[in-house]
Order: structure tokens, then sequence, then C-alpha cells
């Protein structure tokens, strides 16, 4: 209890490297992507307080060759937007171009997806399987403006890895 009290006191960046190792002991031997996902959102969004935090996965559509969406995953938050296609809103953004986007204004992001109205700033981070291929995203909401930062870029990019 008393390491979570020190989570919840520090800076961001404090909080991110107290919580690392964490996720690190929880998830090193626990094969199941999705308990592992479970238990990050939850880590994730009770360190902090996100108004939103989950994944969405990579998954093929049955029935259509190759063509592939992100389907929602475990989170903690609010209902969710349950498919998003590759290059839509932030998050199909996120993966079609691979990268961790960071997103101060959502209603300043072309496409943006508004699963609710309460989301003002946002983060994506792509996961990677071992042969370097996306496989979910990290989707992180807050309902305050700017929330998200290089720091979380950072710490974020580093969990993400963990996965």
């Amino acid at each position: 209890m008393a390491e979570h009290l020190e989570i919840a006191n520090g800076s961001k960046a404090d909080k991110y490297a107290a919580l690392l190792p964490q996720i690190k002991s929880i998830v090193e031997d626990e094969h199941d992507l999705i308990a592992c996902m479970a238990n990050v959102a939850s880590m994730l969004h009770e360190t902090f307080g996100f108004w939103w935090t989950g994944f969405y996965r990579v998954i093929d559509l049955q029935g259509a060759g190759h063509t592939q969406e992100l389907v929602l995953g475990p989170f903690q938050g609010p209902l969710a937007c349950t498919r998003i296609r590759k290059g839509r809103g932030v998050c199909g953004t996120a993966w079609a171009e691979d990268q961790t986007m960071v997103v101060p204004d959502v209603n300043q992001f072309p496409g943006h997806i508004a699963c609710s109205s309460a989301s003002k700033s946002e983060i994506v981070v792509p996961l990677h399987n071992a042969e370097g291929h996306v496989t979910a995203v990290l989707d992180i909401d807050s309902d305050q403006f700017a929330t998200f930062d290089e720091t979380d870029k950072l710490w974020l990019e580093k969990i993400a890895e963990l996965l």
C-alpha cells in the first residue's frame, strides 16, 4: 500500500518510473495478452486517474480477405467505440502511420471519432509483435485539454514494449 501512495504523490515521470517495474512484474510471466492488457489498463487508470484507458486490437475481418480493423479490447472507463477502421480517428491513424499520436485537443484532429464529447485530449501508442507489425494500440483519453506530452509518450512507449 505504501508503494501505491508513493506513486500517487510523485511527479508524472516519478509515477511512470515507479509503475513500469510493477507492470513488468505483472506481464513478464503471463502469456495471455488480453489478461496483460486488462491489468495494464487498470494500473494506468488507477495511477493517473485518466478518463478512459484501454486497448484496441488489430483483428482480421472474417470473410473479408486481408481486411483488418481495430476492435475494442480491455479498458477502464465509460462506454467506448467497438470498431475502428485503419486510418480513421486518432487510433486508426496511429495504427496506419505506426507512430504514437499525442493530440492536445481532439476537436482539432481531422476525422476524430467522438465516442464521447467528454474526451478532450488523447494519446495513442501502437503495440508491435516480434515481426514489428502493429497488433494493437493503447488508447488513453483525458477530459482535460493538453493532458499528454513527451513524458507520457516516452513512458507509455516503454510500457507498450512490455506487451
